[in-house]
């Protein structure tokens, strides 16, 4: 059946098995602590009689230690296993927000809040990969459905912050250890082992990376943004003068912005002015309404509609550097991710205590003006590597502003195969697009009969999976395991006595457009036929998701050929 006689399925990204869910509700409990504690930091101050600076520390020593943690995680989890580490950074941040809770003094609450911060940093490391291990409604389904978790955390967060601090400041914090006790259990029962990654990361590894130029230059960005975002987030309660739920209803506003334009906005904006355009405004703009902050500190009103509108550059910059950050880096995503959150939580973690100092020592204003000052300098700093942000844009242009027709290079790495191809491995051939589902040998067995009819080579084209949402990066495979993917398929079709040669497409983020890539590769290459498996329920990944089956049928000038999963096994190719 042909594209032109059938649409494909969608593959719902909801409809997913228990275990995924355990760990989404865990990653919602985990994104609601970065503005959990906003609505209650005045009651704290008053009722343990703390200074405004003692209070910040509640960020401080939760961001610095996830940040230093953050370097030891992959090293942790490459030996353990992603579902033990993630157990140890639920169990850890169960009962250290009970300890939180329970506690009588600040300096109680700031210690157990640093071994919180220890337990997100091992969750935050794994739980994207888990979902997209456990995940069955494809591999951009699991990327929407954390990136969800990821919003209604941040968005919640704050309201459930201020509805259970207006009747105790100890709320919160009881809270989510309930919550994430539940999620615990639930990660226990429902989630299965994952095998082991084939290679051990170095202790040092992610230290190591911020040698490259263009991670660490975005990483000191990121500290700069990060510096003026905690600014915000940690001392502008302070000066506000609300209650406890009206704290909750404005970070509310704040981190529903923040949401809609981390998966939605930045999108539009970085496919709109690129990478660079998109930072430099995002900053700029991000500058002027901390800025704003600083002028009008005393003014309630401005104070109030400045903190929710800079939940839009907060989203947006969140999105766009992270991608860049794992464009740009030359390392595995996820040491890449444990650099770049290192650096920037760091900054993060900082940034509050030293408002606190600054408003004792010099006035209200001064922090907020630093502020602004150092998102200036982020942007001073982001352009030394203006020609990297540049060379970011041009792969990712490949990856998602291609257009048909027009001969953009893909980033497809040829696979070596000891059977050498004895027809015309050029026009006229078969496509056949596969992914790494056992389902996948059918699509190759289906190209491999189309291809004898008229003496045909098929080309067997695989997407290196991989993500990055929010500060957590999975990497379905590395090359050697797509190579191997894909000789797997050459040697079935060579079995068979058909002609054949393989590639896998490289550095893919935008799982959505892999459709499109696989159609400009047949159209260059003047494909009769492309054949791809349909979406359907039990596992299939990139090349099979709605996404990409929409994107392929978009783009593709020749014949799709859907082989359903569900039908009846094809006979081998005579």
């Amino acid at each position: 059946m042909t594209a032109h006689a059938q649409s494909s399925r969608s593959v719902n990204p909801f409809k997913q098995p228990k275990a995924v869910f355990a760990v989404a509700f865990a990653c919602v409990v985990s994104f609601m602590g970065i503005g959990l504690v906003d609505p209650i930091l005045p009651a704290i101050s008053d009722q343990l009689n703390a200074t405004p600076s003692q209070v910040t520390l509640l960020f401080t020593s939760y961001l610095v230690v996830t940040a230093v943690a953050m370097l030891i995680t992959n090293w942790v989890s490459s030996r353990i296993g992603a579902k033990r580490t993630l157990i140890v950074g639920l169990a850890l941040i169960v009962v250290f927000a009970a300890l939180a809770g329970g506690s009588g003094s600040i300096g109680g609450i700031v210690g157990f809040r640093a071994g919180w911060g220890i337990g997100n940093a091992l969750f935050i490391a794994t739980s994207l990969a888990v979902i997209v291990a456990s995940a069955s409604g494809g591999f951009v389904g699991a990327i929407i459905l954390y990136e969800t978790a990821l919003g209604v955390g941040i968005a919640v967060g704050p309201l459930l912050g201020g509805l259970l601090g207006n009747v105790s400041w100890r709320g919160p914090f009881y809270g989510v250890a309930v919550l994430m006790a539940v999620a615990l259990v639930a990660t226990v029962v429902l989630v299965e082992p994952i095998p082991l990654p084939a290679r051990r990361t170095g202790l040092g590894e992610p230290l190591r990376a911020l040698r490259h130029r263009g991670l660490l230059t975005m990483s000191l960005t990121a500290l700069c943004y990060n510096w003026a975002f905690f600014t915000v987030l940690g001392y502008a309660p302070f000066p506000m003068g609300l209650g406890a739920i009206q704290l909750g209803l404005v970070f509310t506003g704040w981190g529903a912005l923040v949401a809609v334009f981390a998966v939605f906005g930045a999108p539009r904006l970085q496919a709109r002015l690129g990478i660079a355009r998109t930072l430099y405004a995002n900053l700029a703009l991000f500058a002027l309404t901390v800025l704003a902050i600083a002028i009008w500190t005393d003014n309630r009103t401005v104070l109030i509609v400045c903190v929710i509108v800079a939940g839009v550059f907060i989203g947006v910059n969140n999105t766009v550097t992270t991608q860049a950050v794992m464009t740009v880096a030359p390392v595995d995503r996820a040491v890449a991710a444990a650099a770049y959150g290192f650096v920037r939580f760091i900054g993060g973690g900082l940034a509050p205590f030293a408002a606190g100092k600054l408003v004792e020592a010099f006035g209200i204003h001064v922090p907020f003006y630093i502020g602004a000052g150092a998102l200036v300098l982020g942007i001073v700093i982001l352009s030394t590597a203006h020609g990297l942000l540049k060379e970011a844009e041009k792969v990712q242009a490949e990856q998602v502003d291609a257009t048909p027709g027009t001969g953009t290079a893909v980033s497809l790495v040829p696979v070596e195969h000891v059977a050498a191809v004895s027809g015309d491995a050029g026009r006229g051939a078969i496509v056949a697009a596969v992914d790494g589902s056992p389902d996948a040998r059918r699509v190759t067995e289906a190209a491999g009969r189309l291809a004898t009819i008229n003496g045909r080579t098929v080309h067997v084209v695989h997407a290196e999976e991989s993500a990055a949402a929010g500060d957590a990066a999975a990497d379905a495979e590395d090359l050697e395991s797509a190579r191997a993917a894909v000789r797997e398929h050459l040697e079935r079709l060579t079995a068979l006595g058909v002609p054949a040669v393989g590639h896998v497409l490289r550095n893919v983020t935008g799982h959505g457009e892999v459709g499109r890539l696989v159609a400009e590769h047949a159209e260059r290459t003047g494909a009769r036929a492309i054949v791809v498996g349909a979406p359907a329920h039990g596992g299939l990944t990139a090349l099979m998701d709605a996404g990409a089956g929409q994107s392929l049928m978009r783009y593709a000038t020749c014949d799709v050929v859907l082989i359903n999963p569900r039908s009846a096994e094809l006979e081998p190719a005579a």
